[in-house]
This record gives C-alpha cells, structure tokens and sequence, in this order.
C-alpha cells in the first residue's frame, strides 16, 4: 500500500513538473467569401410534363436546383442563339 502512495504522489509532481506534449489548437476565424447579390425577377411559362420530369431528373442526378438549370440552360441558348444587337432590336 505504501509503495502506491509513492506512486501516486510522484504522478501529481511529475504532471506539475512536465509540460504538455499536445499542441495548443490556435483558433482562426473562416475566410469567407464575398457573393454578389445580382437582382432576381420572376419568370413563369408553361412547359410539357413530360419535360419537366426531364428536368427534375437531371436535377438530382446532378444535384442542381430547377433555378440553376432554368438559368444555365437560358444562358446557353441566348449565347448561342442570339447577338446582343438582336435581343435589343427585337424589344423595341
């Protein structure tokens, strides 16, 4: 019994006397990133059912909202399809 006093009482000097081994972690705030708010407005057609399964499918398939893919695929056909000097004279 005595002998585990011993033992006891140098593990408590011992954890006095010895520094840590682990690093202490460093806290530092998440660099974020800026994200450009660009106006929204809204937008609504009609479309075949069948397409819009289409759509749906592709979107969790490639896990993409409708809006993203609504915007993608309009972006793609206007860069496309049309001049900038044509969508204005057709507006007017």
């Amino acid at each position: 019994m005595e002998n585990y006093k011993n033992k006891l009482g140098g593990l408590a000097v011992k954890l006095k006397q010895e520094k840590p081994r682990t690093p202490i972690q460093e806290v530092q705030p998440v660099k974020t990133i800026a994200n450009v708010k660009v106006a929204e407005v809204q937008f609504n057609n009609w479309i075949p059912k069948s397409l819009l399964k289409r759509i749906k499918t592709y979107g969790v398939e490639h896990d993409l909202s409708l809006k993203d893919i609504n915007i993608r695929a309009l972006e793609l056909y206007l860069s496309h399809k049309a001049k900038p000097e044509e969508t204005t004279k057709d507006a007017l």
